[in-house]
């Protein structure tokens, strides 16, 4: 790696529906030149299984991903929990960030990428969020890992305007910043702008592209979450409008030392393993 510090990973979600194993995508991972990719959730129990999977392939394991509907306070206590039990495995795999996102719902993916101001939390209900979110990070920080907050399309937790209201609200000691680049941009947010505001607080980061064509047509045409993404919103890293130049200078200016985790949620490309190629190598253009 040219960038000392920073760790390349690539996320399986472009492998879904493939219908090749585990195993097999973490070989095609290794092949497309990444350091790593997610600790799978749902093999987080089987430590000794995983760790022959990414051993096998020569990879390391990276941050693995919690969604949970935190502004629902009949669930706070099971959220908790399970956010102690992935960071305790997570230690056990060496990693220190633990990707935390409100879960997708039906009335916000309707609206993906073209909210308004009346589709937000309530205040009560921002309160609620933050609150399970700091004792999320209380939960995590006893395994050595760090909550980072990840914002979603489809989520309540989408804009800047979201994510600026939540932490104002939230302990800066116990949660952190885990953001994703697309996303970001689909919600039509400056990309750079947020990671330089907050960049001393950003563990890790997922790194998308976004069609700008495709994302003013769905804008303009009021698409939900699923026909942005059958239309092609998603697309390899360099081949969209988010600045990754101006945000890796960012990133090297402050020093920053973490996973960062390439995804194409959805690719046109004929094959993972060629979308995955694309993003990795454009990233080497920059010195990544």
């Amino acid at each position: 790696m040219v960038a000392e510090g920073i760790k390349i990973a690539c996320g399986q979600i472009t492998w879904r529906g493939s219908g090749f194993s585990e195993e097999q995508i973490l070989q095609q991972i290794a092949e497309a030149g990444y350091d790593g990719a997610p600790v799978p959730a749902s093999s987080l129990e089987d430590v000794p299984i995983v760790r022959r999977w990414f051993d096998a392939a020569g990879l390391s394991p990276a941050p693995a991903y919690l969604g949970a509907e935190f502004w629902d306070e009949s669930q706070a206590d099971d959220i908790v929990r399970r956010a102690g039990d992935i960071a305790r495995v997570s230690g056990e795999f060496g990693l220190t960030e633990l990707y935390v996102a409100a879960s997708l719902t039906p009335e916000r993916r309707a609206v993906s990428g073209h909210v308004k101001p009346s589709d937000a939390l309530s205040g009560d209900a921002y309160e609620i969020f933050a609150r399970t979110l700091n004792q999320v990070g209380e939960a995590t920080l006893q395994h050595g890992v760090r909550a980072s907050f990840h914002n979603h399309v489809g989520s309540f937790i989408e804009t800047r305007a979201g994510i600026d209201e939540l932490f104002s609200r939230v302990d800066p000691a116990l949660v952190f910043h885990g953001p994703d680049t697309g996303h970001l941009a689909w919600a039509g947010d400056d990309v750079v702008s947020y990671v330089r505001d907050y960049i001393s607080k950003i563990t890790t980061m997922h790194v998308k592209d976004i069609d700008p064509a495709i994302l003013a047509e769905g804008v303009s045409k009021g698409w939900d979450y699923t026909e942005f993404s059958d239309h092609g919103i998603f697309t390899e890293l360099g081949q969209g409008f988010v600045d990754f130049s101006a945000v890796f200078d960012l990133l090297r200016e402050a020093s920053f030392r973490g996973w960062i985790v390439v995804e194409t949620d959805v690719t046109q490309r004929p094959t993972a393993l060629e979308s995955a190629t694309v993003s990795r190598n454009y990233l080497r253009t920059l010195d990544i």
